[in-house]
């Protein structure tokens, strides 16, 4: 692991975790410390640990009760964790909450649709979005459905789907509360340049401007002007160097 500073533009080495993985999510914590959780390393991980940037050192806490990659983790208003779907070798459905006061798991109510490599935004209301991804041969591949989680009642409702399967897609919070989904892949394995917001009051999805490259694999980063800049990823024939702007 290492630490970038803004100031100087530089990297410096900090403490190595204690797990090499990938496919694993990382979440920053409401008392500043990071939740690294779950991935591939020659297998798939239940393990999750934490880092202090007190100390530069990383420390075992609890481990999930399914072990999974390429799945959401989101920081709820509480200051939970919400981790959600992924892939153990299928696809799956199943979710848990991790409490940093205990720094143990508990589970919580399944999605609908099992999925991986969806994408997941919390909503101004607390609820959780989440949209597409790969439901595998069984589920017809990439996804158009969306769901959301409430905190309170810990259960998923469906809501609009877009108007694509969308997989590695990126989904974006919106400074008026909508939500931008961008590219990522469908069914037929055909790359998108089209983007859609969704709106939490109506729960449905509209068509806004294309990116110019279709991606998926990207980022995608709230800038504070409200504008959302969306970088690299691969398309159909190759992985991309280009960046580009969506000016809501």
């Amino acid at each position: 692991a290492e630490l970038y500073n803004p100031v100087t533009g530089q990297w410096s080495s900090t403490g190595a975790m204690s797990v090499a993985r990938s496919g694993h999510t990382a979440t920053l914590l409401p008392n500043g410390k990071v939740l690294v959780a779950g991935g591939t390393n020659g297998g798939f991980l239940a393990t999750a640990e934490l880092y202090d940037p007190a100390t530069g050192q990383w420390t075992a806490t609890g481990t999930m009760s399914t072990a999974r990659s390429v799945f959401t983790a989101t920081l709820l208003v509480d200051g939970r964790v919400l981790v959600a779907g992924g892939t153990s070798g299928s696809p799956l459905a199943a979710a848990e909450l991790y409490d940093p006061a205990t720094g143990q798991w508990a589970p919580t109510g399944s999605m609908i649709a099992a999925r991986l490599t969806q994408t997941a935004a919390l909503l101004s209301d607390g609820t959780v979005l989440v949209a597409g991804g790969n439901g595998g041969a069984s589920g017809g591949g990439s996804l158009a459905s969306a769901e959301r989680y409430d905190p309170t009642t810990g259960a998923w409702t469906a809501t609009g789907s877009m108007s694509a399967g969308r997989t590695a897609a990126t989904a974006t919070l919106l400074p008026d509360g909508k939500v931008l989904s961008a590219g990522g892949y469908d069914s037929s394995n055909i790359t998108q340049a089209s983007t859609e917001l969704y709106d939490p009051a109506s729960g449905q999805w509209t068509a806004t401007g294309a990116m110019i490259d279709a991606r998926y694999f990207h980022t995608a980063t709230l800038l504070p002007n409200g504008n959302v800049l969306l970088v690299g990823g691969a398309n159909d024939l190759s992985s991309l160097a280009t960046a580009e702007l969506h000016v809501p």
